[in-house]
This record gives structure tokens, sequence and C-alpha cells, in this order.
């Protein structure tokens, strides 16, 4: 047989002017995206290369003498480290367990609910808080939390004794995981609930002909039908295992409480803004991103191994 001759492929260049033409508005709009992403995203990690250099603002980054890994030693062999790293982890470690699948069971909740308004009413109420501005935020965690305020009152109430949980070192880490949760919880229920709406609704009418009540139900036909979503999310999460946000530390603890609540984004904080060690800091906050790189990889290999969903 003869192969037939196939037809000639078009340059490349012709197919992406033919492709603008088409679609050049979708294009425009992209535009300040790429500038915003050019401007502060990848033209400041041209600065990491203090990390390895004796930074001096006076000399700029060129003339600064270069150290290699000094401040990576210095860093490791501080006094702090290993304090900071069991803090981060700590923090990071009980967000995810208490706080990631806190939106997923008010979403699977909320879904259940069958009377429009009241599933309105608590979605409203649930998305509040995460409007509430951070310092706002904080300060009433700082007033329920004094020796006379509403939590002293109701440990009071069922025989404890009042005390001021903000000075208490023991009650840090449940205070900042809670009072997350209560912030973010409505707001991360959103993609789910959308997950949720996207579930085809004949597996349902099928379950139920097989016999299955509401919980089997939501157990083998809502949580695989979401299960894809929650992966992409968990990685996500787990690639920012050592991101705990500064400013809510900052805003909540007090010397009382550096032992469990100091981490590496306030000591980059401190060392950086504060002594003005900004090699120093730059180091702290890059390893911190190369952690968090490696825990994005394997956790994404992981879920493609065992779920078969993943970020990439």
């Amino acid at each position: 047989m003869v192969a037939r001759s196939g037809a000639k492929k078009k340059p490349l260049g012709q197919i992406i002017s033919r492709d603008f033409k088409m679609n050049k508005y979708k294009y425009l709009m992209i535009i300040p995206v790429l500038v915003y992403l050019a401007l502060f995203a990848y033209k400041p990690m041209y600065g990491l290369v203090i990390a390895f250099k004796n930074y001096k603002p006076t000399r700029g980054i060129e003339r600064s003498a270069w150290v290699g890994f000094l401040w990576f030693e210095t860093f490791f062999k501080d006094i702090y480290f290993w304090r900071l790293l069991r803090n981060t982890f700590m923090l990071s470690a009980l967000s995810i367990i208490f706080g990631f699948p806190a939106p997923i069971l008010l979403a699977l909740m909320i879904n259940e609910v069958q009377n429009t308004k009241f599933k309105r009413t608590v979605q409203t109420i649930t998305y509040m808080p995460y409007f509430i501005s951070l310092v706002v935020t904080c300060s009433i965690i700082k007033i329920y939390c004094q020796q006379n305020g509403l939590f002293s009152q109701i440990a009071e109430f069922f025989g404890g004794q009042r005390q001021n949980f903000m000075i208490n070192p023991a009650a840090f880490r449940p205070i900042y995981v809670i009072s997350g949760i209560w912030q973010n919880i409505g707001w991360n229920s959103i993609i789910y609930l959308a997950a949720l709406s996207g579930i085809d609704q004949e597996q349902y009418e099928a379950a139920r002909i097989d016999g299955a009540n509401r919980f089997q139900q939501i157990l083998h036909v809502t949580i695989p039908g979401i299960l894809p979503t929650i992966m992409v999310l968990f990685v996500l999460r787990m690639g920012s295992i050592l991101n705990v946000g500064y400013e809510k530390v900052l805003l909540l603890y007090t010397s009382n409480t550096y032992e469990v609540a100091d981490v590496f984004s306030t000591y980059t904080y401190r060392m950086g803004l504060e002594n003005q060690q900004y090699s120093l800091s730059t180091a702290v906050g890059l390893f911190n991103t190369l952690v968090n790189i490696v825990f994005l990889l394997l956790t994404n290999w992981l879920s493609r191994k065992t779920t078969e969903s993943g970020l990439f």
C-alpha cells in the first residue's frame, strides 16, 4: 500500500497569529495578570541572591560580598532553630488536622439541608468572620481571653478558675487553631459546595434504589464525588506547611508564650525588619520555601499513587 502524503502543516507563527486574532480580547484580559506576576512574583526572585551574600543596603546587591552558605549555617546553629521548627510544624499540623476537614464537614452538612432559607442563613453566618479584619479578629480574641473575659467566665461557671488565657503557653495553640477554623470554615467550604453541586444526581437515585441510607450515600457517593477536589486542596495546603501567618502570631503572642508561639515567619520578621539582618532573614525564607516545595511534591506523588488525583 502506498501511504498518502499528509497535508502540509501550517507554520507555528501562522497558527499563533490566527489564534490571537480569534481570541484577541481574551489575550488582552491576560496582560494585567502577566504584568502583575512579572513585577511582583518573578522580578523579586532576583533578591534571593542576598541569602548568599553579606548584603549591605549602602552597597547594593551586586557589590555586597559573596559568603555562600554562611547565613544558612548561622541559622541552623542558632539556639532558636529547633524551637522555631517545632512550633511551626506543630501549629501547621494542628491547623491541618483540625482545620482542613472542618469546611468539608460543614459543606456536607449544608448539602444535606433541605430548607433553602436556613441553608442560606447558615452560609452567610459562617462566611462573615472571613471578612473581618485580622486586627479586629485578634482584638476580639484578646478581649474574650482576658482575666474577666467571656472564656474565663465560662471556665469559672464550670468549676474552673479565671485566668488570662493569652499569657498561658498551654492555651496559645488551641486559641490559634480554633480561631483559625472559626474565621475560615465558611469561606473554605464554598469550593466544596461547588464540587457537591457537580455530582450527578442519578448516582444518588441508584444508591437509594440499592437501599442505601443517607449516611451510606454520603460515604459511597458524595465523598468519592468530591475526593479529587479534596486531594488537590490538600496538596496545596501541604505545599505551604511552614507558612504559618506571622501577622496573627505577632498580634496574639506575648513574652510568656514565645516558647510555643515563635515560628519561622515571626523570626524572619524580627531579623529582617527589626534587626536589619536582611541576608539572614532571606536565607530563612528560602529554607522555608524549599521545605514547602519538598512537601508539595511528596504529597502530590502520594496523592497520585493512592487516589490518582493530584495537582499535576
